[in-house]
């Protein structure tokens, strides 16, 4: 599926592949230890909002997605 953005689409493959790999090879075999695609989807985040705001696409009221800064308490 393509992005939102089409000079996003690539970076939305990377992160895809990246997210993917890391979630069969590592944390469904128990290993929990971060996620080494944080900085790609960032960029593609920053690229997506881009498009988002150029497309002029209304966002009000919608929450997005990405990594959490704080760990709630338990």
């Amino acid at each position: 599926m393509n992005s939102v953005g089409e000079a996003c689409t690539e970076l939305k493959r990377e992160y895809d592949q990246c997210f993917n790999s890391w979630f069969s090879e590592k944390f469904l075999k128990g290993d929990r230890s971060g996620d080494p695609c944080t900085e790609t989807f960032k960029k593609y985040q920053r690229c997506v909002q881009k498009a988002i705001k150029e497309k002029d696409i209304p966002i009000d009221g919608v929450e997005f997605m990405g990594p959490i800064k704080d760990k709630p308490e338990s």
